[in-house]
């Protein structure tokens, strides 16, 4: 086994946000590989989110982000189960990255349950379709190895709550 020194943990930490011990045994199973390691906090965050997708969501912010000297706004609704964690620096942040996302990207729907069915069977490339209107299927404009719904997956790993985007709205000036 791989020793894992605490510069490669700190290297880790500063890429994923994970904690530092979560950081050290995904170091000690990747052999000291950060890739490999990278991709084992990936597939815990994803199911931690798993787990916690059940729990009720009663708190979270309502974020505003005006754009272009007032021409694109957007409203963003994003659950949580804690006032702690809605009030929270990360939690915040990712209020601000998502409704920033929003008025970017100009997605039309939320999640793809949203999308009208023959909406969905008039696209030629259903995948692409998905990719460029379903905020949820949307590269992160901060991040496009990630979607959305990845980010959203990854908050939840970071807060140990279940966090919904729950709604928003995007209003463009003449549009």
């Amino acid at each position: 086994m791989a020793q894992v020194t605490a510069d490669k943990i700190k290297e880790l930490r500063d890429i994923t946000s994970a904690g530092v011990i979560d950081c050290k045994k995904a170091l000690q199973e990747a052999e000291g590989d950060i890739k490999k390691a990278i991709e084992l906090l990936k597939k815990r965050g994803i199911a931690i989110a798993e787990k916690k997708a059940a729990r009720a969501t009663g708190q979270g912010r309502v974020e505003a982000y005006i754009h272009m000297g007032g021409k694109i706004g957007v409203l963003v609704e994003l659950d949580c189960e804690t006032d702690f964690v809605a009030n929270n620096d990360v939690f915040k942040q990712a209020c601000k990255d998502i409704a920033m996302h929003i008025a970017a990207m100009a997605p039309e729907y939320l999640s793809e349950e949203q999308v009208p069915q023959d909406v969905l069977d008039s696209a030629e490339d259903k995948d692409l379709y998905l990719k460029e209107n379903v905020l949820l299927f949307q590269p992160f404009i901060k991040d496009e190895s990630k979607t959305i719904k990845d980010y959203i997956t990854e908050l939840v790993a970071k807060t140990g709550e279940n966090i919904v985007l729950k709604r928003f709205i995007r209003f463009e000036v003449g549009a």
